[in-house]
């Protein structure tokens, strides 16, 4: 067996290079590389998909974070709420624009963000807004994070990097707080071919000010009216991402298919399988399980038959340099530090073959035997 990586982005556009490479041809062709018309194309296709009423392409994900905070009104010295346990760009969106970081514990089922801690947090501290991460491909409880928002007057950024596609009780990520902010990351679910993003909102007042700040505060050309940044999408980026779009939803079900296969094919091991709430509709931007005991163990024995696992993500954010002036310490979320020692993700791209997961599932019961 060939090693299988944690995503193999060659087989997902081998099917679709024709229609990649006709997009690519045009935009060279008609030499229009910054806010082309392929830009609002995407816009469109993204609000149709997923009912938005507004979307705005914008450089990257951790600027799309970053936007959408400013669009909400936070600012510099203002509390941000965000998970203890997640990537170290939802943090440092927050601090890039000076405001503070304020981190919760998480959900030891699904690894987003508990509800009931941002009312134990807002009853303490003035908080101006609140980043729930849609961690691995499925929703925070929105609705009870919504409803504590709503009392103590908070703005909801929807960190929507790993989840655009998931849904929660029918709506689809990004669309249920303020703004939802995406990432297409080349190995998202929907990535394009360098770094891209988007925030969606169903507000004119949040669409209008995000359309002003990714592009230097400029209403129309030299005339700027507020202090605006360089965060715009490449055009390029947003006719790739329009073709890979038609292909999303086809992809994802090809993930829960093997996410369905490895749950009922690792059952009865010494490992906590995904948990998926009724209310959520997963996606499995990656499929992350627990090891109780000997999680580095079976990562370098996966490693060594050729297997890519990893661990997404080895330290929650408090404990990494750049935000100990935090004032956090080991020990303040312990559910945070556990899942960073215990949790494992395994290949699940759609184009995992039989042969591969049928090879991942028995090398896992191989290393549980020895």
């Amino acid at each position: 067996m060939e090693r299988i990586p944690i995503l193999d982005l060659k087989r997902q556009i081998a099917p679709i290079r024709q229609e990649l490479d006709a997009a690519i041809k045009k935009i060279i062709d008609q030499a229009n590389f910054v806010l082309g018309k392929e830009i609002a194309d995407f816009e469109n296709s993204a609000i149709d998909y997923t009912k938005a009423k507004f979307a705005c392409a914008v450089s990257n994900g951790t600027d799309a974070i970053r936007l959408s905070l400013l669009a909400v009104g936070v600012e510099p010295g203002d509390k941000v709420l965000c998970p203890a346990f997640t990537y170290y760009a939802t943090a440092a969106a927050i601090a890039s624009i000076g405001a503070v970081p304020v981190l919760t514990e998480i959900d030891p089922n699904t690894y987003n963000i508990l509800p009931e801690e941002i009312a134990r947090i807002a009853k303490k501290k003035k908080i101006k807004a609140a980043v729930p991460v849609h961690l691995y491909g499925q929703c925070a409880d929105m609705d009870n994070i919504l409803q504590a928002a709503k009392k103590y007057n908070i703005k909801v950024v929807e960190d929507t990097a790993q989840a655009f596609g998931a849904s929660y009780k029918g709506r689809k990520a990004g669309t249920i707080g303020d703004c939802g902010a995406i990432s297409f990351f080349p190995g998202k679910n929907l990535g394009g071919f360098g770094d891209s993003g988007m925030v969606l909102s169903n507000s004119k007042k949040y669409d209008d000010t995000l359309r002003l700040l990714r592009n230097q505060g400029n209403k129309e050309k030299y005339n700027h009216v507020i202090i605006g940044y360089n965060h715009r999408m490449d055009t390029l980026q947003a006719a790739i991402l329009n073709v890979k779009l038609k292909y999303l939803d086809s992809w994802n079900r090809r993930r829960q298919e093997t996410a369905a296969y490895y749950n009922q094919a690792l059952k009865g091991l010494n490992l906590a399988l995904p948990f998926v709430p009724d209310y959520n509709e997963h996606i499995y931007h990656q499929y992350v399980f627990r090891v109780k005991n000997g999680r580095d163990k079976l990562m370098q024995y996966l490693i060594d038959k050729g297997i890519d696992a990893r661990v997404y993500y080895p330290q929650p954010i408090y404990l990494q340099k750049p935000f100990r002036y935090l004032g956090y310490r080991k020990g303040d979320f312990a559910q945070s530090e556990k899942a960073a020692r215990q949790v494992l993700a395994i290949p699940v791209y759609p184009d995992l073959t039989r042969e591969e997961k049928e090879y991942i599932v028995a090398a896992i019961k191989e290393f549980f035997r020895c």
